[in-house]
């Protein structure tokens, strides 16, 4: 399943891993927050709206992150505007470990959403543009291991912490290791180098300067809101899980912190082997049947895990499929959105309809948060979650395939099709 790997260039290889390592800090940074809700609740008073408030926050901020990376990597490059996002979100991480009220702690993660969502825009785009289209969907879809170990190096320090100081002092301790992320900064600026496809664009078309709102101009707008549709759906449930999780184990089913790590790191683990499923299933099978597929069997694993009665042990094992899933619906984006616009202005449609998603899916952990204090948090959580995956099956229905599409050849995209040379490689593997 690997094989791919083997196959890429020095130069492939070093993009790859400078965003494989870029989104697994990326998910470090933003997943400390999560597992910091419970102790937040106990030493601050904060409700469990205020805490969902707080992680919508971050994720409304994420969407204009990274509309504004993709313009500027547009104009500027890919790779100059990846460090300038790792360097923002490590900063404000940091300074969260400062915050002494609510207020205070959702100015700073609002503005490390910016550098969140920026992260993710451009670091997709730049690899989607360097790896070539038969292994693109494995290539780019396993980028999303990354996050699974950002968040288990963050459970990982986050049991630490907790079970040797205080809770008032750890979670401090937690945010200030996030300023770590700056020293990949200082590899990138030595070894990354732009796109081909980008920089062939730039030198073509070197007076062109795209409009901010070109994703909405016509034939691309039907598009984008599509796509925004999809990426709603999918980060909407996904979010659901990652923000409340940690919580659901500790408050609903009375874990210990040791037990709730454990919990995690299953979960986790399932999350890291879900990215290569769905970039060979994405490879072999098709981006839209792969996202349809993979949403349904997550809606009915979400709706299991937390709407029946189950013993531990089975809690234990779903958590693994949970992650599975979970992982699998996310991985396809990053290369799904970039194929479905042209170079000129991939990036800021990438920064958009991924990071818009982001932002109207946040909606759904504060209405887990709203909607657990009458139906119970186990509830509020499966019915959120389902709902979104539902998106996300409609949205596939309504957008192109694109599998084994040369982005140089995308033009123009419209409603239904992408005006442009669509190869299917069937054959792949």
């Amino acid at each position: 399943m690997l094989k791919w790997y083997t196959e890429l260039t020095k130069g492939e290889k070093r993009t790859y891993w400078a965003c494989f390592s870029g989104w697994g800090l990326d998910a470090m940074d933003t997943q400390m927050y999560a597992l910091a809700i419970p102790t937040l609740l106990a030493v601050w008073g904060m409700t469990r709206g205020q805490a969902g408030i707080l992680g919508t926050t971050v994720l409304i901020m994420a969407s204009l992150g990274g509309w504004i990376a993709g313009i500027l990597a547009d104009r500027y490059g890919r790779v100059r505007v990846l460090q300038i996002t790792i360097l923002w979100f490590s900063a404000f991480t940091l300074l969260s470990a400062f915050t002494n009220s609510f207020w205070q702690l959702m100015i700073t993660r609002g503005l490390q959403g910016l550098g969140f969502g920026g992260e993710w825009a451009v670091g997709a785009v730049l690899i989607s543009e360097t790896i070539r289209p038969q292994v693109r969907g494995r290539a780019v879809g396993s980028l999303q291991a990354g996050w699974a170990v950002g968040y288990g190096i963050a459970v990982l320090l986050s049991t630490l912490l907790f079970s040797t100081l205080e809770p008032s002092l750890a979670w401090r301790v937690l945010f200030a290791i996030g300023l770590l992320p700056t020293l990949l900064v200082l590899w990138i600026r030595r070894h990354i180098k732009e796109a081909p496809v980008f920089e062939q664009t730039r030198r073509a078309n070197a007076a062109d300067r795209p409009s901010i709102w070109a994703v909405f101009e016509s034939p691309t707008r039907v598009t984008t809101f599509k796509a925004i549709l999809l990426t709603f759906g999918i980060y909407g449930g996904n979010y659901v899980m990652i923000t409340w999780l940690p919580a659901y184990l500790k408050l609903a089913l009375h874990l210990s912190i040791a037990n709730v790590g454990g919990y995690l790191a299953i979960n986790i683990l399932g999350s890291f082997s879900g990215a290569f499923l769905n970039g060979w299933m994405a490879d072999r099978f098709g981006r839209r049947r792969t996202f349809i597929v993979i949403a349904c069997l997550q809606a009915i694993a979400v709706a299991t895990y937390t709407l029946a009665s189950i013993t531990l042990p089975v809690t234990l094992v779903l958590g693994f499929v949970l992650g599975t899933l979970q992982s699998g619906t996310a991985a396809g984006t990053g290369a799904y959105l970039a194929e479905l616009f042209p170079t000129r202005i991939r990036a800021s449609a990438q920064g958009l309809c991924g990071n818009a998603g982001r932002a109207i899916g946040a909606i759904m952990p504060t209405m887990v948060g709203l909607f657990s204090a009458k139906l119970g948090l186990g509830a509020a959580m499966g019915i959120c979650a389902c709902v979104s995956y539902l998106l996300v099956v409609t949205a596939a229905l309504l957008l192109p395939e694109t599998r084994g599409r040369d982005l140089a050849e995308v033009v123009q995209t419209s409603g239904a099709e992408s005006v442009g040379e669509e190869r299917e490689l069937g054959n792949v593997r």
